[in-house]
C-alpha cells in the first residue's frame, strides 16, 4: 500500500542533493528499504510514480547515493522513449556501466547468443544477478519505465519473482503504475504529489539565500507543486531578479521563452535533436542538420550553457525531458513528421539498424512509403522470436501503409498474419487474412494466406471452420511447398476428428508431398500430425516413431516425444530425455508439463504438482495459457487423492471459466470428467455417472489422452451410479486398447482391473496387480491392490491383508492421504480390529518446516548451504524453473523473505536429511 504523504514533515535527514525539499519522508522510506535488503531481509521493489519534473530521478539518484555507501552494487538505466525496439536496452543500459558494472560484457554477449527465447534469457539474467549478488546486495534502478523496451518490461515482470529471495532492490521510475511486478518480491509504492507551500519555500531558501519575498512565493505559484519547473523559476529570479511590476520574462513563460535568448543556428540544432530523443549523438544530428559535427560546436556550447543539454561523453541529453517536449513541442506537426521521416532515412543511409529507423517511421511514415514498408518488415522479423506483440504491431503497420489493391499486399499481409499468429492475437490475424481474402486473390496467394491461417485457427480450436478451408484450398492451389503444407495441416485437423484412419491416410500423403517437395515446414506439420493422430487412435507405439523422428528433426518437438514415450510406460527413456533438454530448452513450459506427466505416472504427487505450477506459471508469463485447462484438471485430481476438497474445488473454478473462453472437445471431455470425480467424491453418484457419460460426447472416453490414466476410477464412478452399461463400455474400451497395446504393462494391467471391477472378477484383479507389479507406475498397483483386497476381505479370504497393506503403504508414500485413509479403513475391517478410532485424511499443515514437501525439504537444505537456483537445480536433476516454484512455497510456508532467514530455519530443525536426486 501507498498510504498518502503528509502535507508538511520535519524529518532532518541531511539533504545532500538539490530538488529534496519536500520529499524528507519518501527518502526516509527508501532508506529504510535500501538497509532492510542490506540486512538479509529479501529483496524489495520500490515505484516511484509522477508526472514529469515531480522530482522522480532526483529521488532515484540519491537512493543510488545512499545504496552504494552501503556497499551496494548498483546498476542505473534508463529507458528513452525511441528505443522500445531495442532488445533489454532499458536494463542493458545499466547492466553493462556501473562502477564497477553488474554483468560482464561477455556474461551480456552470451545472453544477446540466445535472445530469441525469451523465458531462457531472463532466467539466466536472474541466475546471473543471484550470483552476483550472493556476497553483496544489489540495486537495479531503471528511470523512465513508461518507455521500456517490450523485453525489459517482460524481465523486470518476471525477475523480482525469481530473485525474491536474494538481496536485490528494484527502483523504478515511472509516470504511472507500470504493474510489471507480479508476484514477486513486497513491493513499495511511492506516488510523488505536488510540493506543499513549505517546501516550495524551504526550496527558494535554499537556492536563494536568506527569507523568501512574498512576491517569490507567489510567483512559485505558478510551478503548481512541480518541484523541476519551481527550480526553473527560481534559476531565473537569480540571474534576473523580481523586482518591477511584470516578472522576468524567464519567469513567466518559462522553458519556452529561455528558448528565445538563443541563437536561431542553435534553436535548429536543439529541435532537431528533439526529434533524435532525450540522448542523442553529435553524428546524428549532424547528418540531419546537413553540416559536419565539427561545425556544430558552437551551438553545441550554447545549448550546454544554458542549461539545456548535458554531454556525458558518448551523447548529448537533454538536462530533463520536459526541456526536450517543450522544444518538441514547437515544431508544427508537419515539420516533426518531416524530420522524424529524414532522420529515418539518414540513419538507414549511415548504415544504421532498422531497429534505430523505425521509431522514427511510426512516427512518420504514409501510405505508400516502400522503405518504410520494408524497413517495418524488416524489424518485424528482427523482434517477433523476442517481442512478438511489438512485431505484431510492426507488422500491422507495415501492412496499413500498402496502397490500396497494391499486389504487395498479400505478402505483407501473409506476415502481419504470422506475427499477429506469433503474439496470440488470432482474432485479429484471423480478420487481417480474411480481409484480403475478400480481395479475391490469385488461386496460388489464396491456398498461401489460406496456409498461414490454418496456424491461426488451430489455435481457435474451430477444426470444422479449418478443414472447410483447407479443402478449398487444396483445390485452388499449385505450389507443391504449400500443397505440402496444406495437407499436412488438414491431417492435424482431422487428428480430432472421429475417423482416424482417414486422417492417417492424409498424414502419410503430407508426408511423401513435403519430402518430394523439399519443404521443412510441411515435412514438421506432417509428423506432427502423424504423431497425433496415432496417440489420439491409442497407438502408442506409433506415436512415440513419429514423434521420435520429429524431435530428431526439430529439437523443439521434444516434449512430445516424452510424452508419448510416457504412454509406452517408457519411463527411463523420459527422464533421459528431459535431463538432456538443451541450454536453453526450446518451449520450456511443455517441457515442464511433460516433467510433470511424468512425476504424476511415478507417483510423485507433490513433485507433479510443482511442476504444473510451474508450467502455468510460464505460460501466463508468455500470455499464452494453452495448457490451463489440463494443468488445472490434473491438479485438481491431485487435491482429490490428498483429499484436499477446498483446492479442488478452487481449481474447478478455473477450470470452468476457462472453458468458457475455450470451448474445445478435449477441455469439454477433462472438465466434465473433474465434474465427475467432484460429484462422486460428494456422494452424488448419478450425477457423478451421468457427467462421466457425457465426457464422451464427441469421442470415447479412452480417445482422451489425459482421461486414460483414470478409466478405472471412471467405471469405478459409473458402477456406484448404476449405470452398469456405462461401465462395461469404459471396460471394453480399456481392453481395446491394451489390445493395440500388448508391451505396455499399465495398458495390460488397467483393462485386467476394469473387468475385474465390472464382472466382480478376483482372478481378473489378482492378474492385474501381477501385470501392474511389472510396470513403473504406482498408483495403478495401488488402485488394484486395494480393490483385490476389499473383494478377497468381503469373502474372507485373508489374502485381504498383504494386498490392502501394499495399496495403503503405495498411497501414504505418494501423499494420497485420501485414498490411504480409505485403505486403512478397509484394512481395519478386514483385520476385525474395529475398535480402532477411525481417522480422516491427514492434510499436511499449512505453515512451518513440517508443511514442506520433500523436494522443498531438499531445496531448503540446498539453498542454505549457499546454493543458487541454478546450482541446486543441478544437484536435483530437476528445471531452475522448479526450483524458484518450490522456493516461492518454501518462503510461504516459513514465512521468511531471505535465504538468510531460511538458512536459521534449516539450522534449527538440525535434520541435514538428504538434498540429491532420488
Amino acid at each position: 500500500m501507498s498510504p498518502d504523504r503528509p502535507e508538511e514533515q520535519d524529518v532532518e535527514t541531511g539533504l545532500s542533493r538539490a530538488g529534496l525539499r519536500g520529499r524528507e519522508a519518501e527518502l526516509e522510506r527508501l532508506r529504510a528499504l535500501v538497509e532492510a535488503v542490506r540486512d538479509g531481509e529479501g529483496g524489495a521493489i520500490v515505484l516511484l510514480l509522477g508526472e514529469p519534473g515531480i522530482g522522480k530521478t532526483v529521488l532515484l539518484q540519491e537512493t543510488i547515493s545512499i545504496a552504494r555507501a552501503h556497499g551496494f552494487v548498483v546498476s542505473h538505466g534508463r529507458a528513452e522513449e525511441l528505443h522500445e525496439l531495442a532488445p533489454l536496452a532499458s536494463l542493458a543500459s545499466g547492466l553493462l556501466h556501473g562502477d564497477p558494472p553488474l554483468l560482464s560484457s561477455t556474461d551480456f554477449a552470451d545472453l544477446a547468443d540466445h535472445h530469441d527465447q525469451r523465458i531462457w534469457l531472463v532466467e539466466r539474467l536472474a541466475q546471473l544477478i543471484e550470483e552476483r549478488s550472493a556476497g553483496t546486495p544489489v540495486l537495479i534502478a531503471v528511470d523512465d519505465i513508461q518507455w521500456a523496451d517490450p523485453l525489459s518490461r517482460f524481465a523486470l515482470s518476471v525477475m523480482p519473482a525469481r530473485l525474491l529471495s536474494s538481496p536485490v532492490l528494484w527502483l523504478l521510475t515511472g509516470r504511472e503504475d507500470p504493474e510489471l511486478y507480479g508476484q514477486g518480491p513486497r513491493t513499495t509504492t511511492l506516488p510523488l504529489r505536488p510540493l506543499p507551500d513549505t517546501a516550495l519555500t524551504e526550496l527558494a531558501r535554499d537556492v536563494l539565500g536568506g527569507d523568501v519575498p512574498e512576491q517569490v512565493a507567489e510567483l512559485l505559484d505558478g510551478a503548481g507543486g512541480n518541484p523541476f519547473l519551481a527550480t526553473e523559476m527560481l534559476a531565473g529570479i537569480a540571474a534576473s531578479g523580481a523586482d518591477g511590476t511584470e516578472p522576468p520574462e524567464r519567469l513567466v513563460l518559462g522553458v519556452r521563452d529561455r528558448l528565445a535568448d538563443l541563437r536561431p543556428d542553435t534553436l535548429h540544432f536543439l529541435r532537431i535533436g528533439s526529434v533524435l530523443g532525450r540522448a542523442f549523438s553529435l553524428a546524428d544530428a549532424a547528418a540531419l542538420c546537413g553540416r559536419p559535427a565539427s561545425g556544430l560546436s558552437a551551438e553545441v556550447d550554447e545549448s550546454i550553457a544554458a542549461a539545456l543539454l548535458h554531454d556525458d561523453g558518448e551523447r548529448l541529453l537533454f538536462r530533463h525531458d520536459l526541456l526536450r517536449q517543450a522544444v518538441y513541442a514547437d515544431l508544427a506537426p508537419s515539420v516533426r513528421r518531416a524530420l522524424h521521416r529524414e532522420a529515418a532515412s539518414r540513419l538507414v543511409a549511415a548504415g544504421r539498424s532498422s531497429v534505430d529507423a523505425v521509431p522514427h517511421l511510426l512516427k512518420s511514415a504514409e501510405p505508400g512509403d516502400m522503405e518504410a514498408i520494408g524497413l517495418l518488415g524488416a524489424a518485424a522479423t528482427d523482434v517477433i522470436a523476442v517481442m512478438p506483440d511489438l512485431a505484431a504491431d510492426l507488422a500491422v503497420r507495415a501492412l496499413e501503409l500498402v496502397p490500396p489493391r497494391a499486389p504487395m499486399a498479400y505478402d505483407v499481409g501473409e506476415r502481419a498474419i504470422v506475427a499477429l499468429t506469433r503474439a496470440g492475437r488470432y482474432t485479429q490475424a484471423r480478420d487481417a487474412g480474411d480481409a484480403l481474402l475478400a480481395r479475391q486473390p490469385p488461386l496460388d496467394v489464396f491456398a498461401r494466406l489460406q496456409s498461414v491461417l490454418g496456424d491461426t485457427l488451430w489455435h481457435f480450436d474451430d477444426v470444422h471452420e479449418l478443414t472447410r478451408r483447407l479443402t478449398a484450398a487444396l483445390a485452388a492451389v499449385t505450389d507443391p511447398a504449400i500443397r505440402a503444407r496444406l495437407t499436412a495441416r488438414l491431417a492435424l485437423a482431422r487428428s480430432r476428428g472421429s475417423d482416424l484412419g482417414a486422417a492417417r491416410e492424409t498424414g502419410e500423403r503430407a508426408l511423401a508431398e513435403a519430402e518430394r517437395a523439399g519443404d521443412r515446414e510441411a515435412r514438421v506439420l506432417a509428423l506432427w500430425g502423424l504423431g497425433e493422430i496415432a496417440l489420439n487412435a491409442g497407438d502408442c507405439a506409433a506415436a512415440v516413431e513419429h514423434h521420435t523422428v520429429l524431435s530428431v528433426f526439430d529439437t523443439a518437438f521434444l516434449p512430445e516425444e516424452a510424452v508419448a514415450r510416457i504412454h509406452m510406460d517408457d519411463f527411463d527413456t523420459v527422464r533421459r530425455l528431459l535431463r538432456t533438454a538443451g541450454d536453453p530448452p526450446l518451449r520450456p513450459a511443455m517441457l515442464i508439463w511433460a516433467q510433470g506427466t511424468l512425476n504424476m505416472g511415478l507417483g510423485r504427487l507433490d513433485d507433479a504438482d510443482a511442476d504444473l505450477v510451474t508450467a502455468e506459471r510460464l505460460e501466463a508469463e508468455l500470455h499464452v495459457p494453452g495448457n490451463l485447462v489440463n494443468i488445472r484438471v490434473n491438479r485438481g485430481l491431485l487435491a482429490m487423492l490428498r483429499g484436499d476438497r477446498e483446492a479442488a474445488r478452487a481449481h474447478l473454478d478455473v477450470v470452468r471459466a476457462t472453458v468458457a473462453d475455450r470451448p474445445n472437445t478435449g477441455n469439454h471431455a477433462t472438465h466434465r470428467y473433474f465434474e465427475a470425480v467432484v460429484a462422486d467424491a460428494d456422494g452424488d453418484h448419478a450425477t457423478a455417472a451421468e457427467l462421466v457419460r457425457s465426457a464422451q460426447r464427441d469421442h470415447p472416453f479412452l480417445r482422451w489422452r489425459l482421461l486414460r490414466p483414470h478409466v478405472v476410477q471412471a467405471v469405478g464412478i459409473a458402477l456406484r451410479g448404476g449405470d452398469r452399461e456405462l461401465a462395461e463400455d469404459l471396460a471394453a474400451q480399456a481392453a481395446e486398447h491394451a489390445t493395440r497395446n500388448p508391451s505396455v504393462p499399465t495398458a495390460q494391467g488397467t483393462a485386467a482391473h476394469a473387468a475385474g471391477l465390472v464382472n466382480a472378477d478376483h482372478g481378473l484383479l489378482e492378474r492385474s496387480v501381477r501385470i501392474l507389479l511389472t510396470g513403473p507406475r504406482p498408483l495403478p498397483l495401488a488402485a488394484a491392490s486395494a480393490d483385490l483386497g476389499r473383494a478377497l476381505g468381503t469373502a474372507g479370504d485373508p489374502a485381504a491383508t498383504p494386498a490392502l497393506t501394499r495399496a495403503h503403504d503405495i498411497y501414504a508414500q505418494a501423499g494420497a492421504d485420501a485414498e490411504a485413509d480409505r485403505v486403512r479403513d478397509d484394512l481395519e475391517h478386514a483385520t476385525r480390529r474395529a475398535g480402532r478410532r477411525k481417522r480422516g485424511p491427514r492434510p499436511r499443515p499449512d505453515q512451518g518446516w513440517d508443511a514442506l514437501t520433500a523436494s522443498e525439504r531438499k531445496v531448503a537444505r540446498l539453498i542454505a548451504a549457499g546454493h543458487t537456483n541454478r546450482s541446486a537445480a543441478e544437484a536435483l536433476v530437476v528445471s531452475p524453473h522448479t526450483v524458484n516454484t518450490h522456493l516461492a512455497s518454501i518462503f510461504r510456508k516459513l514465512a521468511v523473505r531471505s535465504r538468510v532467514h531460511l538458512a536459521r530455519i534449516v539450522l534449527a530443525e538440525g535434520d541435514p536429511g538428504t538434498a540429491t536426486a532420488d
